[in-house]
């Protein structure tokens, strides 16, 4: 999706350059549905082109003058100020006069709502609505569009202030003396009409922002650019925090925007890792959030199964009405462990024994699914399916073709993916700690602790490659050794599941030159077929990869080579504005002057906004 950002919660809005959403993709999104599909502004019949722009997260102030013919005088100028507040747009505007003689100005403001689901935008696929209706309903008190299809009722309200609505939108006629100016806000809700006060909207994002920075207890950072890459990744955070359907008052990191701005277990889980040591009460309200949510059945359109933690939860129409699986969707193999890696991390750190035993039915109905559903005691590695709903894959790297063979054959499934077995001895490891000193249950602990021994004994005869030596990403249904070089393998030192031998054969190769590209780790390493620069998850750079393999190194005290892999990654931040995005392409230092985004990168996201937490813990080892 291509345009400008503004975010508050669940709520979002991309415009273009103008503030104006003028077709496309774009819009106004409320809890993943397009509340406003067009929405452009016209001052006596013409689109004002932009003279000046300034924008962050929570603002967009825009300077707007007609085209004039060269050598002419704009008449008049606009000044629009647009901020979001939760359900939906406070938009601000001054018609400024700049003659010295009276004018009339026409401002209109055309609108529509296609209530589209996200989910039809994200793909080429059509899909029938059978039932649905739609209504426009202008009066006195604004303009109000309606959707519904059986039970499913959506509703956009614009309300006008001094305008007037009509069908098409709003018209406003000021009267303007000599260099005189009119003021007009109108808010576009899709909780109905309420008040409008854009500086009101304003300070209160700003303090919700305020308010998450000083949740956060930093040490000082010497280093400029770490600093500056830490504190701007904390405000593009701060903007991701969202509220959770069933769980009150709880904000937790949504993955990233514009698509990704829901509850999802393995993203909003590593970002709370990353933050864990400068602000435990993220993790705790993810824990708790995605607790709320954990399978109790078996429910194969939707992968859930008792225990399991949910991928992602979505509110759209599609998934209220099961055209897609996603309204509570399980599709993760590695949510469950990372929610017990998690708990465990939170409790080592805070010493929160309330929180563990709070979750202790939680943990326990999750270490339940390791061992009865996973694949855990049956494969002796955690699997997933590749013909299930949703998603083919359904490791981190979960787009279609990103489990395959280095000649490009694809992994037939079910697939043991390399990191997963990862996370699974972790959290073993650290949900046995918590049953033998929280809990007090020891027979447990000393089954959870022989199960991750075991399945650390098993890991190296299956996964490791001598002729390589280095892990292979994946293990298929046959047992076959997917030997794809991948970056995956820096996941199993965060984990502590190599030796230390393993682990420094792994930190050498991830920095040689096929897979560190000056700036980051490649996903897959240069060279081998399926390698492509511009490819999601076969070639790309993805920044919390990267600071995870840095946090695996410096767990393992490999120094020197943590510290190179944070330098690339902070040069590319520095070269990023200090905002780093979801994904860069794999061109290295040594190919072009800076790093390139992916074409289709979240920005801001979640744990490329956390990554450089990752860094900043890994240098006070």
């Amino acid at each position: 999706m291509d345009g400008h950002l503004l975010l508050a919660g669940s709520t979002f809005l991309v415009t273009d350059e103008a503030g104006d959403v003028p077709g496309g993709d774009g819009g106004l999104f409320v809890d993943d549905t397009r509340h406003l599909s067009a929405w452009q502004l016209l001052v006596d019949g013409d689109r004002p082109r932009p003279l000046a722009a300034r924008r962050d997260d929570v603002c967009a102030e825009v300077v707007l003058a007609p085209v004039v013919a060269r050598g002419s005088d704009p008449p008049y100028a606009v000044f629009r100020t647009q901020v979001l507040d939760g359900t939906g747009l406070v938009e601000r505007l001054r018609v400024r006069n700049l003659e010295d003689s009276p004018r009339t100005v026409e401002v209109r403001w055309l609108a529509a709502a296609d209530f589209a689901d996200q989910f039809e935008l994200r793909t080429d696929r059509g899909y029938a609505k059978p039932g649905a209706t739609r209504a426009t309903d202008a009066g006195p008190d604004g303009l109000v569009l309606r959707y519904r299809r059986d039970g499913y009722v959506k509703t956009t309200t614009v309300s006008p202030g001094q305008a007037v609505a009509d069908d098409r939108g709003l018209v406003w006629r000021p009267r303007l003396g000599a260099h005189a100016e009119a003021t007009l806000t109108v808010r576009v809700s899709a909780a109905g009409r309420g008040p409008a006060d854009v500086d009101l909207a304003v300070a209160d994002r700003r303090a919700e922002r305020d308010e998450f920075r000083s949740a956060f207890t930093l040490p000082e950072i010497d280093d400029p650019t770490l600093r500056a890459a830490v504190h701007n990744g904390l405000d593009a955070l701060a903007s991701l925090m969202i509220p959770v359907p069933g769980s009150p008052g709880a904000r937790v990191p949504g993955a990233g925007a514009p698509w990704f701005l829901t509850l999802f277990g393995r993203d909003s889980l590593i970002t709370s890792m990353a933050a864990l040591p400068y602000a435990p009460g993220i993790a705790a309200s993810t824990l708790r959030a995605l607790a709320a949510h954990q399978g109790r059945e078996v429910r194969p359109d939707r992968c859930e199964e008792p225990g399991k933690i949910p991928h992602e939860l979505r509110s759209g129409e599609l998934s209220r009405f099961g055209q897609v699986p996603y309204a509570r969707y399980y599709g993760s193999v590695d949510a469950t462990p990372l929610f017990l890696v998690t708990l465990g991390a939170h409790h080592e750190r805070t010493g929160d024994d309330a929180l563990a035993l709070e979750l202790e039915p939680a943990a326990r109905a999750a270490v339940s699914w390791l061992e009865d559903h996973s694949g855990l005691t049956g494969r002796g590695f955690l699997v997933y399916r590749t013909d299930s709903p949703g998603l083919v894959h359904q490791c981190w790297k979960d787009s279609a073709r990103s489990i395959v063979f280095p000649d490009g054959e694809p992994a037939p499934g079910p697939i043991a993916a390399c990191e997963v077995q990862g996370y699974a001895f972790d959290a073993l490891t650290r949900t046995a700690r918590l049953a033998r000193h929280v809990w007090h249950d020891p027979r447990y602990a000393d089954r959870l602790t022989a199960r991750a021994d075991a399945l650390r004994d098993r890991f190296t005869t299956a996964f490791w490659s001598r002729e390589q030596d280095f892990p292979a990403l994946a293990l298929d249904a046959r047992g076959r050794r997917v030997d794809l070089l991948a970056s995956n393998a820096g996941h199993l030192l965060w984990s502590g599941l190599l030796d230390a031998r393993q682990a420094n054969a792994v930190a050498d190769r991830l920095l040689a030159h096929d897979f560190f590209s000056g700036w980051g780790l490649r996903t897959v390493a240069a060279g081998q077929g399926p390698y492509h620069p511009l490819s999601y998850h076969n070639g790309g750079v993805w920044p919390h990869d990267t600071a995870i393999a840095v946090a695996g190194f410096a767990r393992y005290g490999l120094g020197s080579p943590a510290r190179r892999l944070a330098d690339g990654l902070l040069d590319a931040a520095a070269r990023c504005g200090f905002r780093l995005p979801e994904v860069l392409t794999g061109f290295g230092s040594g190919e072009v002057a800076d790093p390139v985004p992916y074409p289709h990168s979240c920005s801001p996201q979640a744990w490329a906004a956390a990554a450089p937490l990752f860094l900043l813990t890994a240098s006070a080892r």
